[in-house]
């Protein structure tokens, strides 16, 4: 009975703090930001990983991103995005690039900004120094990817030559397919651990973030098979936006796991909250 009064008390915390604070309109600038820095930053990575000779991070890159996805959202965006990364581009350091460097780092900030209304934290840093995580943000993510797209070209090599060696191994290797599914959930976990920990303001310890990230994992699961649904059942956006449809869809489902990605924040800060109510409670009464 007092574990359901303690969470009564945390989700009215969470989702009283998320209206107060325009949580839905904060997804809603999420979403877009999060469409606008999408093509971007697969411009910027694909023309780094060309220019450092990864010729396969384009397919890599898609199938990371988008295998997680709904196939009823993700089919008619990936096609774009692989028309778009066809395009050859003469260098990575070109003006267009660079501006494409800075509109994904845009997305990093939409990311920044929900989080610290999330945890109810002020930032006080310069925006040079934010500037300058953000682009180092999309570094790492454009690093990861490239280092992802070498492991999936030589996994099944290896694999290969161990199955052929010790053959006891070969029902347990799967396929390329798994591997992808599989690669790209840790790469969302590890990006949500990372982004929770180190964009917003102030310090928090990864036991504090967890609640949120099991949260938003849930969450995104069963949203995305819901809106999914249907998608395949009821959906009349075809009808409604005629050509603009697949992109409305996707931001329609972009604006559904950011609000829950911001749920997921203000979850963790409504524990911390009462937890910290919790020890106060304790120390007056020591004292």
């Amino acid at each position: 009975m007092r574990r359901l009064v303690v969470l009564r008390r945390i989700a009215g915390d969470a989702f009283g703090h998320f209206n107060a604070d325009d949580g839905w309109a904060m997804a809603s600038h999420l979403a877009v930001s999060a469409i606008m820095a999408l093509f971007p930053f697969l411009i910027f990575a694909t023309a780094l990983a060309s220019f450092l000779g990864a010729e396969a991070f384009a397919d890599t890159a898609v199938h990371i991103i988008f295998d997680i996805w709904p196939e009823e959202v993700a089919a008619p965006i990936a096609e774009e995005v692989v028309n778009v990364l066809s395009v050859r581009r003469s260098g990575v350091l070109t003006f267009g690039v660079l501006v494409a460097a800075f509109f994904a780092s845009n997305g990093v900030e939409a990311l920044r900004l929900s989080l610290n209304r999330a945890y109810r934290v002020s930032e006080h840093r310069s925006f040079i120094v934010l500037r300058v995580q953000s682009f180092g943000f999309v570094l790492i993510a454009t690093t990861g990817f490239l280092a992802i797209s070498v492991l999936l070209v030589i996994a099944p090599v290896a694999a290969n030559i161990a199955v052929s060696r010790m053959e006891w191994l070969e029902p347990y290797m799967g396929t390329i397919t798994l591997w992808r599914y599989v690669i790209a959930l840790a790469v969302l976990v590890m990006a949500l651990i990372v982004v929770h920990l180190w964009l917003p303001a102030g310090k928090r310890r990864l036991t504090e973030i967890l609640p949120g990230l099991i949260f938003t994992l849930l969450g995104w699961l069963v949203g995305s098979s819901v809106f999914a649904a249907y998608l395949s059942r009821f959906s009349s956006y075809a009808n409604t936006y005629a050509g603009l449809a697949s992109m409305m869809v996707a931001v329609v489902f972009l604006y559904i796991l950011s609000a829950i990605f911001i749920l997921g924040g203000e979850i963790n800060a409504a524990i911390m909250r009462y937890r910290n109510a919790r020890r106060g409670i304790r120390g007056r009464a020591r004292a």
